[in-house]
């Protein structure tokens, strides 16, 4: 059953198991994108899940949203950093708020971001990692902001870590998720990193492995 929810965020709820408690997915589009967008692939993803895919607040066009300001340069993208400050700070209380309203498995969520929702999901998990069982985090690029090793949140090194990346990457080239491959695994415990044949976009191939991925970890929280 897919109903819309209007609340901090706007957002659609995907609830396949609406008499049971379930493990939680929440997804972050990307920017210029809307919360339709990643919801698609829910029914490739593991039929245990619940999946709420969030608005992001900023609005650029008709059904197109941003995260947070950025503008595209000739040296590449610049980020209004306050700006995304802000509204992960919002998000983050949002998430938490979703996770007692909606008691998943766990008490916890999964969190799959696609590029600018990527750097969403990496700003949440800096931040907030007990509030995650996870982080699939797709053609997208690290936060400019990160902890130092001597500042490491409790529990981030625990915290399952997917990162995909296009090597035809035309937006955020095959370098940023390269970048995130080399800090990452230094210092998260259950890492997997993968690079695809493809643009910014996500592929069978991907989909499929991120799918797989996901059941593993749906297992071990369920158990």
């Amino acid at each position: 059953m897919l109903t819309r929810n209007n609340d901090t965020f706007t957002w659609l709820d995907f609830n396949r198991h609406s008499d049971q408690q379930s493990p939680l997915l929440v997804m972050l589009h990307g920017y210029g994108s809307n919360e339709k967008d990643l919801l698609g692939l829910a029914h490739a993803l593991d039929a245990r899940l619940r999946v709420v895919s969030v608005r992001a607040p900023l609005v650029l066009a008709p059904e197109m949203y941003g995260w947070f300001p950025i503008e595209f340069t000739p040296n590449g993208i610049t980020v209004d950093r306050e700006a995304a400050r802000q509204v992960a700070d919002r998000f983050a209380a949002f998430l938490e708020n979703l996770i007692e309203k909606l008691q998943p498995i766990g008490n916890k969520a999964f969190i799959m971001g696609f590029s600018q929702g990527t750097v969403m999901s990496y700003l949440t998990a800096f931040r907030n990692p007990s509030l995650l069982h996870g982080v699939l985090a797709l053609s997208g690029q690290l936060p400019d902001s990160r902890p130092d090793t001597e500042t490491m949140p409790t529990g981030l090194a625990e915290v399952p870590f997917l990162v995909q990346h296009g090597l035809f990457d035309d937006v955020l080239p095959v370098a940023k998720g390269r970048q995130a491959d080399a800090w990452l695994r230094e210092r998260i415990a259950d890492y997997t990193y993968r690079e695809y044949p493809i643009a910014h976009q996500i592929d069978q191939e991907s989909l499929e492995f991120m799918a797989s991925w996901l059941s593993e970890r749906i297992d071990s929280v369920s158990s």
